[in-house]
């Protein structure tokens, strides 16, 4: 989809993605996770460890034969030779300097003759002015270190082969001319320089100088060496996706010839840095995927659109400066979600401002944002922040005179995956919202999704079934759904965390004064949903049946659900927030209601119908905690605001079905991905 991005955009040719990925030894399969990420985010080169250590381990060298195999049949390597047999060091550990300088340069040798198919250039060390990658402390001259990387690198040129001097870490003009007194840097045509913008680089001047520091040495002594930024990176360990994408940015732009990002995916807690465990917890946080393997805001730029993507988007990651702003505006905290983008769709054609704030983790909401920032221009205000962010939270909060709060971990499977993040963004996440307003001068109100999850499993409810569909032997539940006296019994962590927030939704009004309510949703589904089998059902089947593809039922598809298509929500929505004072501390069950109840099995027949070709279908296990039966009883809301569905179960996937084939190019599918959503219910 075009969007108008002439700010921020250059002129000059995009330059190749090319990544830092370090392995571990026998890491098959973390190799080939990476491979297919590498592949999806167009990457070209990938800098990686080629550890003397582990070398000379006994399987040292089956790992070497398939790595450089497994990654040089499909990518440039830049191999960085490091990490020195403890047992051949001055000191037993990897950072030592060897006891002889020569053995390094025959190890370089059995690398080229081996391997040398696979690169042209070959990094000599990492970081070999940061003690814990290289121990100068045991070399305060660097003599031994000249010594063993000069004549490796004279090695390797006569082999044909351009060098690479291990990236400065640090940037350190002095060291750098240090090396050439030393002769050294005859041997050298690349100079490596490493910078972490203010994560450890706290006196950072910014590329453009830091670079230029290194180039005056080199003109000083008459160099003709590139200079390659071969690790650049910014740590997310404080929740800040949209400064990481805002460094990549400025490290792609350096001017440097070429630039590597560090790095793939996070750290795992379970594995050391060198030469330590845990010490700094910022190490732990580089990678463009989280260690559970969901995507941080940068990636799913890059996987969307390449790295042109992410020059063309820089606004994303400017910071809204609400002091200059003349007038509150409504916030919708996981705003690009689906449910957030069409309630803003609505508000802002009535003219007001919108602040959308999410953290756009989830593949193919970016593309809402867009859509919302081409439609409605200026109106929209964007601040790409995590929920878990406070203070992120509290600017949002500050200049807002009313709030939806959306932003979710949605899905119960990822919240059996990882009940930590599940609890983080769902509970902690609303209570950074709920402290956040309980601090303003204004207190404004605040309307908050919940799900009909906190009902738990309905198991003291018996069913009947027939050949499509189960039902409640009790008429009553038959002709008027579930009420909010409903008794509360969490299932999952997700109906849990959702549980705990939606208490503390309504406890705040109670003992702070707050003015807020709670909607307990059904299913929802319309237009800008990219559903998946955990989350917008309704799309999902939709997108897998004009896809041609098989639709997966967990169960035997007779269970029920109310649908409520997402127009009517934005209805009730904006009643609710105009008749806060009579609902606040109130919870709202919402949902089509039973004149909208229909099972999977119904739905996947309707859809035939829409789409003119009847899916294929395949019955899966049952998943822990699913409802036979869930129909909403909107009396409650409807009592208060008059407020009813007015789209129908056909009607409403008829215009779903019409939207999803007129965007058929839009991102539709994502899977294991973790982050803040709209919160639509599913099961």
């Amino acid at each position: 989809m075009a969007h108008d991005t002439s700010i921020n955009k250059k002129e000059e040719p995009t330059k190749s993605l090319e990544l830092v990925q370090w392995f571990h030894i026998n890491q098959y399969q973390e190799v080939e996770k990476a491979i297919e990420d590498f592949e999806k985010l167009g990457v070209t080169g990938v800098r990686t460890n080629i550890s003397w250590a582990d070398y000379h381990l006994p399987e040292g060298k089956a790992w070497l034969d398939w790595l450089f195999e497994k990654l040089g049949s499909r990518f440039k390597i830049l191999p960085c030779l490091c990490y020195t047999p403890p047992s051949i060091g001055v000191k037993a550990k990897t950072s030592s300097p060897p006891r002889e300088p020569k053995a390094f340069a025959d190890f370089t040798d059995t690398i080229i003759r081996a391997y040398g198919q696979y690169f042209d250039y070959i990094e000599l060390w990492n970081e070999p002015n940061n003690a814990l990658e290289y121990d100068f402390t045991l070399d305060p001259e660097w003599n031994t270190f000249c010594e063993m990387i000069g004549s490796a690198a004279n090695w390797a040129q006569q082999q044909g082969k351009k060098t690479v001097l291990g990236g400065m870490s640090p940037i350190d003009a002095h060291w750098l001319g240090e090396m050439f007194r030393k002769g050294l840097m005859q041997y050298i045509d690349v100079v490596g320089v490493h910078g972490f913008p203010d994560v450890f680089d706290y006196h950072w001047e910014g590329w453009d100088a830091e670079i230029s520091k290194v180039r005056g040495v080199l003109e000083a002594h008459g160099s003709k060496a590139e200079i390659w930024i071969t690790e650049a990176g910014f740590s997310t360990w404080q929740k800040n996706e949209r400064r990481q994408v805002r460094e990549f940015i400025h490290a792609a732009d350096a001017g440097a010839d070429r630039m590597f990002w560090y790095s793939l995916t996070d750290l795992s807690a379970t594995l050391p840095a060198v030469d330590r465990f845990q010490l700094d917890e910022r190490e732990y946080y580089f990678g463009m995927k989280n260690a559970d393997g969901s995507p941080k805001l940068l990636y799913t730029l890059l996987a969307d659109q390449g790295i042109q993507s992410v020059q063309q988007y820089a606004w994303l990651t400017e910071q809204v400066d609400i002091s200059g702003l003349t007038e509150k505006y409504t916030l919708i905290t996981g705003g690009a979600g689906f449910v957030g983008v069409n309630l803003a769709d609505r508000i802002l054609s009535q003219g007001k401002q919108v602040m959308i704030f999410d953290n756009l983790s989830r593949a193919g909401v970016q593309n809402n944002l867009f859509w919302l920032k081409e439609k409605h221009g200026e109106k929209v205000l964007v601040m790409i922040a995590d929920i878990r962010d406070k203070r992120a939270v509290q600017l949002a909060v500050s200049g807002a005179d009313q709030i939806f709060h959306f932003a979710a971990q949605v899905a119960v499977t990822s919240s059996l995956t990882n009940p930590y993040h599940d609890f983080e963004v769902n509970a902690l996440g609303t209570l950074n919202v709920l402290e956040a307003i309980r601090h303003t001068a204004h207190q404004p109100p605040v309307i908050f999704t919940s799900t009909n999850k906190v009902y738990g499993d309905l198991h003291d409810l018996r069913m009947l079934q027939n050949d499509v569909s189960y039902y409640p032997e009790d008429t009553f539940y038959r002709e008027n759904g579930i009420s909010e006296e409903r008794n509360l019994d969490f299932h999952s962590p997700y109906g849990c965390t959702k549980g705990v927030a939606d208490q503390y939704i309504l406890d705040y009004a109670r003992t702070f004064g707050l003015k807020s309510a709670v909607f307990r949703m059904s299913c929802i589904y319309g237009p800008h949903q990219f559903g998946t089998e955990d989350q917008g059902w309704v799309a999902h089947f939709l997108i897998q049946a004009l896809k041609g593809k098989t639709i997966t039922l967990y169960g035997d598809g007779k269970q029920v659900r109310d649908i409520l298509f997402v127009e009517d929500l934005v209805d009730a929505f904006l009643l609710a927030a105009a008749n806060i004072e009579k609902i606040s501390g109130n919870a709202f069950n919402i949902g089509g209601g039973p004149d909208n109840a229909i099972s999977l099995l119904e739905l996947i027949d309707l859809i035939g119908a829409v789409n003119g070709d009847h899916p294929d279908v395949k019955l899966a296990e049952w998943r822990s905690s699913d409802q036979r039966y869930y129909v909403s009883d909107f009396g409650k809301l409807k009592g208060v605001t008059g407020w009813s569905p007015k789209v129908n179960i056909t009607e409403g996937v008829q215009k779903l079905h019409q939207w999803l084939v007129e965007n058929a190019s839009r991102p539709a599918e994502s899977t294991q991905l973790i982050g803040e959503k709209s919160a639509t219910s599913v099961f």
